[in-house]
């Protein structure tokens, strides 16, 4: 049993956090991940609140366990910023924040609908800030993580500096995608882990089954960091399959595809070079849009139940960490 002070913390029976991986963190696949014994998360920044009211208790109808809702604040309308956060958080166990600088008064707004607050962070000035600001728990982010990085260094060594100045529960995220992965970061001192690219082949997750083959078919050094995907989201470095990348910059014209509202049914036009999700209502090049993925991208090598992973990983760094004491 792999017990920490995330799992007491959450009451979660595995030390594994769902990542906030856009349109695909999705009710089905958070309910199948905190089924499963680890923190489901559903991504809600940027929806309106009564989408953020309708996504978090379709989430709540399939699980009794703890549900967590992810933000990333520059996507989210200044005005409706208390009003967003304090209706998630009513709904979720846990807010959790991404790519933005650590602040107090949105902690307080958890806080005071009395659930866990946590921030994403991808360096020790920052876990401290995330601290400071009354974080429940934080998650080190480094630099091999899949789809926006916030992280300059690779995991180990941000968790090196990260466990020495907080004193909080502290998520390892960046290249977990086995339980050798998973059982090292439990090892080097982390309460959990965030995994987001394996849960990319979930089949609760409803990624473009395009998407999915080309993960089954790279490895660590097929992924690239670049800024390649930054129209609507400048300033932000992701990594990537380098596929992607060649694919988009080989295309010609000025859509390379379509999109589904999830809320209203509507199609969209995806611009080259756009950020966004490819789910299996997408169209066009798939292979030109971007295909989000950390060097944790070996570990994927079929599209699973979420609840399968979850028990694969667990399961594989227990047996290393009992061999390894």
């Amino acid at each position: 049993m792999l017990t920490t002070r995330f799992t007491q913390l959450l009451g979660c029976s595995v030390p594994i956090q769902q990542a906030g991986m856009g349109g695909l963190a999705n009710p089905s696949l958070a309910a199948a991940v905190t089924n499963a014994g680890g923190l489901g998360m559903v991504s809600v920044y940027g929806c309106p609140i009564d989408e953020i009211i309708r996504t978090l208790d379709k989430a709540r109808a399939k699980t009794l366990g703890a549900i967590g809702a992810n933000f990333i604040m520059r996507f989210v309308d200044p005005t409706l910023a208390r009003e967003s956060i304090a209706t998630a958080a009513a709904r979720a166990k846990v807010v959790d924040f991404f790519y933005t600088d650590p602040d107090p008064a949105l902690i307080e707004i958890v806080h005071a609908a009395g659930s866990l607050a946590c921030w994403q962070i991808g360096s020790r000035e920052e876990a401290i800030a995330a601290a400071d600001a009354g974080c429940d728990f934080i998650i080190a982010q480094g630099i091999e993580a899949g789809g926006h990085v916030r992280g300059k260094i690779s995991l180990m060594a941000l968790l090196n500096e990260v466990l020495e100045a907080v004193d909080v529960p502290v998520l390892a995220a960046g290249g977990i995608g086995t339980g050798r992965a998973m059982a090292a970061a439990l090892a080097a001192g982390a309460d959990g882990v965030r995994v987001g690219t394996r849960f990319i082949a979930a089949e609760e997750a409803e990624a473009h089954p395009k998407y999915v083959q080309a993960l089954i078919a790279a490895e660590a050094k097929d992924t690239v960091y670049t800024d390649v995907f930054t129209p609507n989201w400048p300033n932000a470095p992701h990594r990537v399959l380098r596929s992607s990348v060649e694919a988009v910059q080989a295309f010609t014209g000025e859509f390379v595809g379509e999109g589904v509202d999830t809320d209203t049914g509507e199609r969209y036009p995806i611009r080259r070079f756009q950020g966004g999700t490819i789910r299996t209502s997408t169209t066009g090049a798939i292979e030109a849009m971007p295909h989000w993925a950390g060097e944790s991208v070996d570990g994927v090598k079929k599209l699973q139940p979420a609840a399968e992973i979850v028990n694969e990983l667990a399961g594989d760094a227990e047996k290393l960490l009992r061999r390894w004491n």
